[in-house]
């Protein structure tokens, strides 16, 4: 109803005599205030701040556990190597009501791998639901295709049993073999188990203690931190929000449900800031520039020598009754050129990353060059970015 009422004077004071210049800089005014009560400025990429942020005290678990693999076509841990799946088969058996403690040198099985279990427990998990897990062989055994992993009890750090796994490994990989050559894909001696254990001991998680929500962002940013607490106080109310750090926004949850209070917020959205920040990967040839990298003007020559070393060896013959002996004689040549094309260019000061890669590349170098010429433009002083080198 404002906008038709907007539009509908708008176009009365056109007849009325107002200019057509005058009417679209009103309308672009119109659309500036919208966008500024809709929340969020007009430019960057806008995401959920559910995407960018963690719940404080919402974190997963890591669990791990020691166990047998059996039913392996031969594949498994040699016993007389690994004494640790030896002692562990043997224990079991013992548990299980079969006593071979003293004919245990005869126990010469290679279908029993030992290995190791991990999980992560999700926030939130309760007890009889179920996770996934992975297993990998700690011994010599080839693989564990085609295996099952018996009950294996899961500890956290603080030594407590959270889950138990147990059923048939998938590897996705398989390994042939002849006398002369051995082909294998993936990884044969590492399983998954989808859905593998069950959560025996669920893992509180308080939220909204002392009726405040901290979220936690992922990237830390002072600038993404208060366009998150601008975004919610316009939302639920000035002073709902306030940021601590640059890593945490505190919400105060003044009587409302947690959950519907998290559910608004996950689905606010902002602009998060980037910091300016060029990585370059050396080993990879890989590199990788912020939107908001600039470089200021600066002039770069990139060396361009090629040498090339020749050999073509030549036979050389005696002349006739001369009594020599036939010879071959090495030619070597040896060319020194220069690419004329690539000389001296400017980068110049760019606005945007498209103008600085479109600088970089005017210089027609590879992905390696261009690490070093950054390099040496941080040292220079005209990269006003951070450079990281992995």
């Amino acid at each position: 109803m404002f906008l038709k009422s907007c539009c509908g004077g708008l176009s009365q004071r056109i007849r009325g005599g107002w200019s057509v210049r005058r009417y679209a800089l009103l309308v672009a005014c119109a659309y500036a205030f919208l966008g500024a009560w809709w929340g969020g400025p007009a430019y960057g990429s806008v995401v959920r701040i559910k995407d960018i942020v963690d719940y404080e005290g919402v974190r997963d678990n890591q669990l791990v556990g020691y166990g047998l693999v059996a039913g392996l076509n031969g594949t498994g841990d040699r016993l007389t190597n690994t004494l640790f799946t030896r002692e562990t088969l043997i224990g079991m058996l013992n548990r299980l009501g079969v006593n071979i403690r003293d004919k245990a040198i005869q126990l010469q099985t290679h279908n029993t791998a030992a290995v190791m279990v991990t999980a992560t427990l999700p926030p939130f998990a309760h007890g009889g639901s179920r996770i996934d897990v992975t297993v990998s062989a700690v011994g010599d055994a080839q693989s564990l295709t085609g295996g099952t992993l018996i009950v294996t009890p899961l500890q956290a750090a603080d030594g407590e049993v959270y889950a138990v796994a147990q059923g048939s490994l998938v590897t996705n990989a398989f390994t042939a073999q002849g006398p002369g050559a051995t082909a294998t894909r993936n990884v044969p001696t590492s399983g998954h188990i989808a859905n593998g254990a069950v959560v025996e001991r669920e893992v509180p998680v308080l939220l909204g203690a002392g009726g405040i929500i901290h979220l936690a962002l992922k990237n830390s940013n002072y600038t993404t931190a208060v366009r998150i607490a601008d975004v919610i106080n316009r939302h639920m109310g000035r002073g709902t929000a306030r940021v601590d750090d640059p890593r945490t926004v505190a919400v105060n949850l003044a009587g409302r449900n947690v959950s519907e209070a998290l559910y608004e917020i996950g689905d606010l959205t902002v602009t998060p800031d980037t910091m300016a920040k060029v990585i370059v990967d050396e080993a990879a040839g890989t590199i990788v520039i912020g939107e908001n990298v600039r470089i200021t003007t600066v002039a770069i020559a990139q060396g361009n020598l090629t040498v090339q070393v020749t050999n073509t060896p030549e036979v050389v013959q005696p002349n006739a009754f001369g009594g020599g002996q036939t010879a071959v004689v090495p030619r070597t040549q040896i060319n020194a050129t220069t690419d004329r094309e690539h000389k001296m260019g400017i980068l110049s000061d760019g606005p945007s990353l498209s103008n600085l890669v479109t600088g970089l590349n005017a210089l027609g170098v590879g992905p390696r060059d261009m690490i070093s010429i950054l390099q040496a433009i941080k040292a220079d002083g005209a990269l006003q970015a951070e450079l990281e080198v992995r």
